[in-house]
């Protein structure tokens, strides 16, 4: 059955409320392909943004929508998060891999916030390159490992 729906086939928020608090942390990542000379100009910090620099403006943006989470998703319980961290760093030679691990000591898990962290990083890496090319794709969205709660999970396990 799924969690969010009740008896009478209705959406609802699940309650956690007799859950006890716990430490919980996920970790998802994707993949931004921008090609060999688009990766290359980013790197390099050729491109020249109002924003700012494409990376730091990313991980900011990753950390800022991993705390607003529960805004975009309908029925995502706002957690107050104690860490997320998003990573950016070279995959091949023509793509980069935005990891995001969001942190919280409470009563429901951060898989949705970790995977909109790494997904909004990875929107602001394609909204900053988008002028030289709309060839950039963004792939392989996915959970790498949870602790805490019912259970844990990790991808290398199943791999």
């Amino acid at each position: 059955m799924f969690t969010h729906v009740n008896a009478a086939n209705q959406p609802t928020m699940v309650d956690v409320g007799q859950k006890l608090p716990t430490r919980r942390v996920a970790r998802a990542h994707c993949r931004v392909v921008l090609g060999t000379d688009l990766l290359g100009r980013v790197q390099a910090g050729e491109m020249p943004s109002h924003k700012g620099p494409v990376i730091h403006t990313a991980i900011l943006a990753g950390i800022m929508g991993a705390k607003r989470t529960s805004e975009l998703i309908p029925l995502c319980h706002p957690l107050g998060l104690d860490d997320c961290k998003i990573t950016i760093e070279p995959d091949g030679p023509d793509a980069l891999r935005v990891e995001c691990t969001a942190v919280v000591t409470g009563r429901t898990g951060v898989e949705m916030e970790a995977l909109t962290g790494a997904t909004v990083a990875a929107l602001t890496i394609y909204d900053m390159c988008k002028a030289f090319s709309h060839d950039i794709t963004i792939e392989g969205v996915q959970l790498i490992a949870k602790t805490g709660g019912k259970r844990d999970f990790d991808r290398a396990e199943i791999s």
